[in-house]
């Protein structure tokens, strides 16, 4: 499920509450959902109960309660909970889940956007610096670029996090097995599955200084989650449905990190 399918179930929700005289409130054009900030608080957020209360006259936390019990019987909604003063944070099933890394797995590229580094510029960092500098972040030293450090340079670790999922597909298929049923692999990887849901908007912004922000933070996700959630067996393991589905979110990524970069006209190396 991406975050513009849950943003129309929630609304969904919305509706039927109002409809059913559960909640007095005119049903927003559109509902917000966002990838929680922290581990631990479900795949996606929305605040739609805070922009609800006022019209409903009652109490944030109640208005998502409301929608809470009619949240949890959607289709692939695993768990919903109130947290704070009435954000609801929203769980999703294992299908949606392994419904998504599909779809990202076979992606049609997207379209490029415009990039133009003066010649200098090129010819200086390179063409893939050249472009990735137009887009860095504020106070960055373009010279940073050509460093091979991940912690210093953060085209390097958009790429080598790219690399990195092509060496594990590489890699699984020596050991002779494949990738399984991408479902969620524990709470590690919730944060990794947000934002892959968040490609579509990403997208659908054109935004190349967006995107490339994006890009990153996919990047650190990625880097974090396979630190803590090997894809490949240890020693004398043997391949597991663990292993599978972690090795098809891995793919997943690598086709959204390739695409992103592509978008960049930037070229997303098989190996680093």
């Amino acid at each position: 499920m991406t975050p513009a399918e849950l943003s129309c179930t929630v609304r969904r929700a919305v509706r039927r509450a109002v409809e059913a005289g559960e909640l007095v409130a005119p049903v927003p054009e559109r509902v917000t959902v966002r990838t929680p900030p922290r581990p631990g608080c479900g795949d996606f957020a929305t605040n739609v109960a805070l922009r609800l209360a006022k019209d409903a006259g009652r109490p944030a936390c109640h208005v998502a309660e409301v929608l809470r019990r009619r949240l949890v019987r959607e289709p692939g909604v695993r768990r919903v909970d109130v947290a704070g003063p009435g954000f609801l944070n929203i769980t999703l099933d294992g299908a949606a889940h392994s419904a998504l890394v599909e779809e990202l797995r076979g992606i049609t590229p997207s379209p490029a956007l415009p990039l133009s580094p003066p010649d200098g510029l090129v010819r200086r960092l390179g063409s893939d610096a050249a472009r990735w500098s137009l887009v860095t972040a504020p106070g960055l030293d373009r010279e940073l670029l050509l460093v091979q450090r991940e912690d210093a340079n953060p085209l390097f670790r958009v790429r080598y996090a790219h690399a990195r999922t092509q060496a594990l597909a590489r890699n699984a298929r020596d050991l002779g097995f494949a990738r399984g049923e991408g479902g969620p692999q524990g709470d590690d990887s919730a944060g990794l599955l947000g934002l892959l849901g968040d490609r579509g908007r990403i997208v659908e912004s054109a935004d190349p200084f967006r995107l490339a922000r994006y890009l990153e933070r996919l990047a650190d996700a990625f880097l974090h989650w396979h630190h803590k959630c090997p894809v490949l067996p240890l020693g004398d393991e043997k391949p597991s449905a663990v292993h599978r589905a972690r090795l098809a979110l891995a793919e997943a990524t690598g086709a959204v990190l390739a695409d992103g970069l592509h978008q960049l006209g930037i070229t997303a190396p098989a190996h680093l």
